[in-house]
């Protein structure tokens, strides 16, 4: 589904601001793989997911998806087929548009078989209704309210419904959770495993929780200094351990974690 070839990306060459954020990275994501991400902070995971996503245009290397090379499509175009979340939750919605304006925009942008500025049928506002009653927060009885009357947790849980409301070739979740409390961020998470296994969509998340990154999907990436050091899945990765992880990401990146977030998740 994903080839990552040689990839690398320096912001601010030829300054005393100099940064490698990517260096020669390859990866292969196989259709229907869900892939767990993690590393310290300026390991390069949110930039990783920028170079897939279009943020920026990669310096050497390439981006094909779903067989196709998309190192120079832009990035509104790429949107077609890669859906994100944010930490942050409030980059992924319009806030003063009502939550079925969210959702129109969502839909008339990923279907490709619609116009970008078709209009909503009475039954794309049922299916929308539908949809919003499987997150279980009263949400299709708010379908008028604009986006910013919602709580953190909800806008991320109707994000994730955006990002998926057309099956995306890939969806990108860089730490979708890290900002609600503890019981909203079970239950996005809960939602997230839900949408994806039912739909089969192959998925990459940025998490800062080790037992996280081991427990959830098929596969684990552990990430230092702009590459990954660290790629395990199958029987390898069910028999490890918190522990092992470390010590094996210390093996692969020549230092120890060092995020105390991390350590301490």
């Amino acid at each position: 589904m994903l080839r990552l070839e040689n990839i690398s990306k320096t912001f601010n060459p030829g300054t005393v601001n100099e940064k490698k954020a990517l260096s020669g990275l390859n990866l292969h994501v196989k259709k229907g793989d869900f892939v767990t991400i993690i590393g310290s902070n300026g390991a390069g995971k949110s930039t990783l997911f920028n170079a897939i996503s279009g943020g920026f245009y990669v310096d050497e290397g390439s981006v094909i998806l779903g067989g196709r090379d998309i190192t120079f499509v832009p990035e509104y175009k790429r949107s077609q087929s890669i859906g994100r979340l944010f930490q942050d939750p409030l980059k992924g919605t319009a806030p003063h548009m009502t939550i079925e304006e969210n959702l129109a925009l969502a839909y008339l942008r990923a279907d490709k078989k619609k116009a970008p500025l078709s209009r909503i049928s009475k039954k794309d506002k049922e299916m929308f209704r539908e949809k919003l009653s499987l997150l279980e927060m009263g949400l299709e009885d708010r379908m008028t309210q604009p986006v910013g009357l919602l709580s953190g947790g909800q806008r991320q849980a109707l994000t994730l419904l955006m990002a998926t409301y057309v099956i995306p070739d890939i969806l990108l979740l860089d730490e979708h959770t890290a900002a609600l409390d503890p019981g909203t961020a079970a239950k996005v998470l809960e939602l997230t495993e839900s949408i994806v296994a039912e739909n089969g969509i192959t998925c990459m998340m940025v998490t800062h929780n080790m037992n996280q990154a081991l427990q959830l999907g098929n596969r684990t990436l552990m990430m230092a200094d702009g590459n990954i050091v660290l790629d395990i899945e199958g029987e390898e990765r069910a028999g490890m351990t918190v522990t092992d992880l470390l010590d094996r990401f210390k093996n692969g990146a020549g230092h120890e974690m060092n995020n105390d977030r991390i350590l301490l998740s």
